[in-house]
Parts: structure tokens; sequence; C-alpha cells
């Protein structure tokens, strides 16, 4: 601070003695301005009602308990030190779960202003830090315009879409986050244009991110990484009454009309015309259901109150998906598979077919190396412990095995198919049939061991979305099956394997 009044006085100084239409009087005048206008001291209050930020939290969001708990613990610490070094939280998750939402909740119960600041294909390292004020159109950089706007220097900061800074030969705008992200650091954050150190250690920073792959990892070791995993069918149900469908009435023009949409039928809804880990696409068909309401009401000057589970195809149209395909397995060569995706979990069926050749492997559906190679090594088991799992050895010499993963415009990859592999290509062999209702994931080892894997949770949202009853997991995934609310996963079966051999005893009819 007394570094910043002196550089003013100076400047005051400067602009003095400069004569106002030299080029350089405008430089000097609005480095001078925003120095002024910077908020070097001036902070808000925060609010540390605890009773009451749980109260906001849980009136905005439905279910994330692990998260809420999290922001409870902080602000716990704050109220009893009166002052803290803020820690940079992540919030990782598929899109339209409410990361974003979640920070403007959390500004709201603690009483800050909320700032948000979008990184999505942010390339340009002065985005950040600022430019050199002699360049022409010079300006400070985002986070001191934002701190700028708000007047205060402790607001929440969004830092949205973390994963898709961009990065070319204009600089590397993730390296110039390391400062202003790193606690130790950030009381001392340097901005090219202010040419001054500003203290950014009260600002409670969020960053908010669909993938931790695409983080650099120095970056990354700076977060406090929290997940938020998909919404199981119960808490879209629970959501939507509480929040979606009455933000569409209000928006519909429907808010005074009494309009009643039961719980089975939002559930229809769900199931049959959404398949996503958020609720984006659950409040696009809240919203095609008010229209069809709106337009009904606006016709006729009356429409009924009751949206029954009937109406749901009329307005809707024809269900876009059917939990039919996946219960089934039919004949021996096909298993059913769980697969993380940055949007969720979702199932897929891995096939295989032997026909007359000289033992060749080959693999198509868009497969990654990773997921090549668990083909690889699963055939390798196989062959090894042919006898055992009761396989003609001679097979191998006399047939070509062809694995496919069907949808193969959809690039696939990562390690979790490795049981699944095994499973369809031990069953091919066999001619055994794969137990109906049931999916699998983990990854393998040549000694037959079973790998744990990550995604858990989205996976058994998955499976259960999709109207199976058992999954084989990793005996070491148990504790991340032990963290989903087992009112979600009712009626389910988990087994939890160590070998390869407990999966085929398990999986084969």
């Amino acid at each position: 601070m007394l570094a910043a009044k002196q550089a003013f006085s100076t400047g005051i100084e400067k602009l003095e003695r400069m004569h106002p239409s030299t080029p350089d009087y405008s430089v000097v005048y609005n480095h001078l301005d925003l120095m002024l206008d910077l908020p070097w001291d001036e902070t808000t209050e925060d609010n540390y009602d605890l009773k009451n930020a749980k109260k906001v939290l849980d009136a905005d969001h439905y279910g994330m308990h692990k998260i809420k708990e999290r922001i409870l613990e902080y602000l716990a610490v704050l109220k009893l030190k009166g002052d803290m070094k803020s820690p940079i939280l992540c919030f990782v998750g598929p899109p339209g779960i409410g990361k974003t939402s979640l920070g403007r909740s959390i500004a709201h119960a603690i009483g800050r202003k909320y700032v948000r600041l979008s990184l999505g294909g942010l390339h340009d390292e002065s985005e950040i830090r600022g430019h050199r004020k002699t360049y022409i159109g010079a300006m400070p950089g985002r986070i001191l315009q934002n701190l700028r706007k708000v007047k205060t220097s402790n607001p929440v900061m969004i830092l949205d879409e973390i994963d898709k800074v961009g990065n070319d030969h204009r600089g590397d705008p993730s390296s110039a986050l390391l400062e202003v992200l790193d606690p130790e650091q950030n009381n001392s954050f340097y901005d090219n244009y202010l040419e001054l150190e500003y203290d950014l250690s009260k600002v409670l920073f969020i960053a908010t991110a669909n993938s931790l792959q695409s983080i650099q990892p120095a970056l990354r070791d700076r977060l406090e990484i929290i997940d938020l995993s998909g919404y199981a069918i119960e808490e879209k149900v629970e959501i939507a009454k509480r929040h979606l469908i009455p933000k569409q009435q209000e928006a519909h023009g429907l808010a005074r009309q009494n309009l009643k949409i039961a719980d089975p039928v939002i559930e229809k809804i769900v199931e049959s015309y959404t398949r996503e880990s958020g609720v984006r696409e659950l409040d696009r068909q809240v919203a095609s259901v008010m229209r069809y309401k709106a337009r009904e009401f606006a016709t006729n000057g009356k429409m009924k109150t009751q949206v029954l589970a009937k109406d749901v195809e009329k307005i809707l149209g024809v269900p876009r998906y059917s939990n039919d395909m996946y219960k089934t397995v039919n004949q021996p060569g096909v298993a059913v598979g769980l697969a993380w995706t940055y949007v969720g979990g979702d199932i897929l069926f891995i096939e295989a077919l032997l026909s007359e050749g000289k033992g060749e492997l080959k693999l198509t559906g868009n497969l990654g190396n990773v997921m090549k190679e668990s083909a690889s090594t699963a055939l390798t088991y196989l062959q090894a412990n042919a006898k055992k799992i009761g396989v003609d050895a001679e097979l191998f010499n006399k047939r070509s095995i062809h694995i496919h993963v069907p949808e193969g415009a959809v690039p696939k990859d990562g390690p979790s198919a490795g049981v699944t592999m095994l499973t369809a290509l031990t069953s091919v062999f066999t001619g055994r049939r794969v137990k109906p209702y049931l999916a699998m994931t983990g990854e393998i080892t040549l000694r037959g061991q079973v790998l744990p894997v990550g995604g858990i949770k989205e996976k058994i949202l998955a499976a259960k979305r999709a109207g199976l009853k058992e999954v084989i997991l990793c005996w070491q995934n148990e504790k991340d099956v032990k963290e989903i609310d087992p009112s979600f996963i009712g009626g389910m079966t988990f087994h939890y394997v160590k070998t390869m051999q407990q999966v085929l005893d398990l999986a084969l009819v």
C-alpha cells in the first residue's frame, strides 16, 4: 500500500509537468485513474452465520453434501480466525450439474460480491497479467479489471472452465494463472499494466472444470479438487420439483396457474427423454412442456392443470431412450461394460466374434491405445490359462478374433474395459452366455488381477439408469460405492472381485 501511494504521488508530479497534448499524458492519466479505482483496502464484511449459510446453500442446491460441508468448514475457520489465506477450490464434474451457480450461492451465503471470469478459449497471457502500459490500447489484466468493477478486494471469483484455457504462440495463460492461484504467492500479484504488486489473498477463487486431464499439472497442484458427480434419478426429480419447474413456469408466464406435474411423470421425462449426468437437458424438456401449456392457455383461455404420463409423449414426441436394449445379452461374446465420459457415466457393449482364420486379433470401434492394450492383455491371459478356463487351445490357431465396440463414430479410451474385454472373449470361446442385467468395470493385469478404476459413482448411476441389476467391481472400489446414497442404488447387487477367475465365475452362465 505504501509503494502504491509513492507511485501515485510520483505519477501526479509527472502529470503536472506534462502538457495535455503530449502522447504520454493519456497513458499516465489512465494509469493513475486505475490506481484510484482499485479497491486497495476496501472489503465487504463477511457474514459468518453458519446456520444461515447452510440454509442458503440448501435452498439453492439439492444434494451436494460433501461440497456444502467443505464450504461450511471454510467459513468456520474464517469465523474463528478472522483472516485466512483463501484456499483455491476447484469443482470438477460433468456439464449442467451446477458448478458455476454453486459459486454464486457461496457468495450469497457469506455476503460477498460475485465475479465470474470465463477462461474457455483464453490464449493470451496478457488477459491475466495485463499489457505493458506503453502499448497502444494497453489494459490491465481481467483479474484487476473485475476487482475494479466490483470495488472490493475480497469477492468470490469464479474461474469458469479452467480446463479449457488455450496455449499457443501468443503465450500460456495457465502458467500466468500459477501466481494468481498460489495462496503463498498471490499476496504480491504483479500486473504488467499496474506495475505494482497487488494483494489477491483475500479473494476466494473457485475454479470449475469438466475434466482434470487437460489442466496443466503445476496448476492442478495448486487447486483443492472437489468432485461433483452426476445426479441420480431421485435427485433429478427433486431438482425439477424445487427449481426447474417453478423457474420455467415463471419464464413462460404460467406462474399464476396451479400447474401440477407428479413425480412419476417427471421420472418418465428423465428416463425416456434425457441421458445426462447434469440437469440441462431436463430443463429444456420441462421448458417444452411449459411452452405446450402456454400455447394451450393462450389459445383457449384455460388449460388442464395436471400433466399426465400419457400427455408426455404427445408433448415431447416418441421417447428418445429405451433401457430394454441393455437388459439382456442374448448370445455368447457380448458383455456390458461401464464407461466414464466427461458428461458422466455411460454403458457400452463389447462384442467378440470368431471366424475362420489363423489367430489374428482385429479391433474396431474407434478405440484409443489404452483399450487396444486391454484387449491384447485379455487375449494373452486367455491363451495362457486356456486349460484352466475350459477353452480348447487349438481354437487360437484356427480362428481369427474380432472385438468390436459399437458406435464407431464415438472415440473411446480409458483403463476400465479390461474385465469386459476378457469376459466377452471367454464367452465367445467357451460358448457360455454372459448373465443378463449384469455390467462390469475394471482393468486387468497379465497375472489375472483386477485393478481399481475411477468414476465409480457416475458409472453405477448409468447402470441404474439403464435398468441393470448387478455390477462387478474391483474390491478396492468398494469404498467408492459406500459414498453413494443407498436409496439411489436400491435393488442393485455389487460383486467385489480380486481376480479374473472370480469375474468369469460370476459373469458366465
